[in-house]
């Protein structure tokens, strides 16, 4: 308590966004922003998994620990709107937009599934609504990170390594929703087997829904509603769209490979543990590792932005399908098994196939293509708009660092040595880009 308030004597004052500010604290609150994050991902990891293999709780562990991510991101907003200590004004806002898209986004799901009832799809209207909160609340942080971050002696590293870690998040984000297909066919294959991970209860219930008895078909529809065109177009066009901006916005050499290393590293991770918690095991996505490799291979060509777009789009896009189709050969999965119906699925299986990876529809490379030129065409004109595609390093800093408050003899802060110290009653000297 004399830490809070300490904390709340000293820096819970009225001020705009791009306030000066004292270097300890931004570098704090943007590292509150990390562990938000973390909760968050941590608890959506678990989320997925859960739904596999229990009915829907509004207040299962899994939303609890997102739900403390949250509460911490919504005290940093509002901590960031009252005092403007730590963020720049446009970071602000998209902050801002993204958290209160995903505030209201929670009663609507809940609404949703008290009409509609389990919805288990990660695709539905609502849940989209979820991942689009994170993910602009997630680039406001990025922005301000980029911005506002010391860089100077030790902190360079910290920006880059911290900028690494935002863009991990921010791509688990816009994974996530493929859960839906990674988890579903693992969960048909446990049923297959005769050891479904979900509950009979689940079953049942999703059978209800149906219309129909628990069986194949009724398992097939809980488990894999969703076209099969949707996963390779969503990863391929926009996820490895975010690889290229994080690219540009870092400026090291080797960024889309460490993005989509730590991505998997956390999948890895949490395998083991879904598993010892009976839990179905998460799917292990390592075909991503070579697309993060090719993203940085591609900025080492020396040719117009725009031109590396189209080759980047291009080569990604073959190089996916590519992927896909070979971990389907690795894993024994049948090449074609987005063409199967549950009964030829079955029997493809009772013969010694496997069911390890997502279902593809390979001739949607065609909508896969132009939505990656799309893509890496948005990617490139912001990155022009952020000072140049090629560009290796920080940007100009664009927040003043003030002094630094007073602490006592215990080292808590104990408000400011002079009168005014905390910009209260004297001009603000943030520069002009802070505005």
């Amino acid at each position: 308590m004399q830490r809070l308030s300490g904390f709340m004597r000293t820096y819970w004052t009225r001020g705009e966004p791009g306030r000066e500010t004292p270097r300890s604290l931004s570098v704090f609150m943007q590292r509150m922003w990390i562990l938000a994050l973390a909760f968050k991902l941590i608890g959506s990891s678990w989320d997925v998994s859960w739904h596999f293999k229990w009915l829907r709780d509004d207040f299962a562990p899994p939303h609890l620990l997102n739900t403390v991510g949250t509460g911490i991101a919504i005290g940093l907003v509002l901590a960031h709107t009252f005092t403007g200590y730590g963020v720049e004004r446009l970071s602000l806002r998209i902050m801002q937009v993204g958290t209160g898209i995903f505030v209201v986004a929670g009663p609507i799901d809940v609404v949703n599934h008290r009409i509609n009832g389990l919805d288990l799809t990660a695709w539905s209207p609502s849940h989209l609504l979820l991942y689009l909160g994170t993910a602009i609340m997630v680039a406001g942080v990025i922005r301000n990170w980029y911005r506002t971050y010391p860089r100077d002696g030790a902190f360079s590293r910290q920006w880059t390594v911290g900028l690494i870690g935002l863009f991990a998040f921010g791509f688990e984000d816009l994974y996530f929703p493929t859960g839906q297909q990674e988890y579903g066919i693992l969960e048909v294959a446990s049923w297959l087997r005769g050891t479904p991970y979900a509950e009979p209860s689940l079953l049942s219930f999703a059978a209800q829904q149906l219309g129909r008895p628990v069986d194949d078909v009724a398992l097939q529809h809980f488990a894999m509603p969703i076209p099969p065109w949707v996963y390779p177009v969503w990863v391929l066009s926009v996820c490895v769209a975010l690889l290229a901006l994080a690219r540009i916005m870092v400026g090291f050499r080797w960024t889309a490979t460490l993005v989509v290393a730590v991505y998997v590293l956390y999948r890895c991770a949490i395998w083991p543990l879904l598993t010892v918690g009976t839990f179905p095991p998460s799917y292990l996505p390592i075909w991503l590792l070579p697309l993060g490799v090719a993203v940085d291979l591609l900025f080492l060509l020396r040719v117009a932005p725009y031109l590396r777009a189209v080759i980047g789009a291009v080569t990604v896009t073959a190089l996916g399908y590519g992927l896909l189709w070979l971990s389907a050969i690795v894993t024994d999965t049948p090449v074609g098994l987005a063409g199967l119906d549950i009964a030829q699925i079955r029997a493809a299986f009772e013969t010694g196939s496997n069911l390890l990876t997502p279902p593809i529809a390979w001739g949607s490379v065609l909508l896969a293509l132009p939505v990656a030129l799309l893509f890496w065409g948005l990617v490139t004109l912001l990155g022009e708009r952020l000072g140049g595609v090629d560009r290796s390093g920080p940007p100009e800093i664009c927040l003043t660092f003030g002094p630094e408050p007073r602490r006592d003899a215990g080292g808590l802060l104990d408000g400011w040595t002079e009168p005014g110290r905390d910009g209260s009653d004297r001009p603000e000297r943030t520069s002009r880009a802070g505005r």
